[in-house]
């Protein structure tokens, strides 16, 4: 599987933003986004006005890094959202219903990119089968929770702790004594938790 391998807190600064790729790191005082705040790169102040391509650019961007996806995978999430009435809000529900998504907004993972690992490390199971797929769609109803092995248990248990506070989302419910989460409906845009325009995403894709 494909995976991004230079440093993350650029992307945060290429895209103007906090994508939250690094776990407590984005929330302190150490994010580079909060002491730099220019995009990577010498030359970085000498950039001008965004043309209309490279608005709809950076906020397909934004979008496929806050996620973790690439271009193939996100144009099949595209092509899918298409045939719906409303692509942007579905688009932004099928990537919401990711599992690698839904164990980090439970607060079972610091990141995105920490609940991909686990995920792929069989530690997480869906409805008490064992899912080692971070795309896997989770519907509505779908119980989530940590496989019953100590090793499993004491992993994410950890994790659970190191970012404890975290209010899982609205659509979901969590049981912090068994360590599980149900998912009580289907996302919607609303619940999207990063700022996007996916109109500009849409006239992009759509060309």
């Amino acid at each position: 599987m494909a995976r991004h391998t230079g440093p993350k807190c650029r992307l945060c600064r290429r895209e103007g933003q906090k994508l939250f790729l690094k776990g407590a790191r984005c929330e302190s005082t150490k994010c580079s986004v909060d002491r730099r705040d220019q995009p990577p790169g010498v030359h970085a102040w000498r950039r001008g006005r965004r043309s209309d391509y490279g608005q709809q650019l950076r906020e397909k961007q934004k979008l496929k890094r806050f996620y973790g996806v690439f271009e193939r995978q996100f144009r099949r999430y595209f092509d899918r959202a298409s045939r719906a009435r409303n692509t942007g809000d579905m688009l932004l529900q099928l990537l919401e219903r990711r599992l690698d998504n839904v164990v980090t907004r439970l607060g079972l993972a610091a990141s995105r990119p920490s609940a991909r690992q686990f995920i792929t490390h069989g530690h997480i199971t869906v409805n008490g089968r064992k899912v080692d797929r971070p795309s896997y769609q989770v519907r509505a109803g779908a119980v989530v929770g940590v496989k019953p092995v100590e090793r499993s248990q004491k992993l994410i248990r950890a994790a659970f702790e190191a970012c404890k506070g975290r209010t899982a989302a609205t659509w979901l419910s969590f049981d912090e004594a068994k360590l599980e989460g149900k998912v009580e409906s289907l996302p919607t845009r609303d619940d999207a938790s990063i700022p996007i325009e996916q109109n500009l995403i849409i006239e992009l894709c759509s060309k």
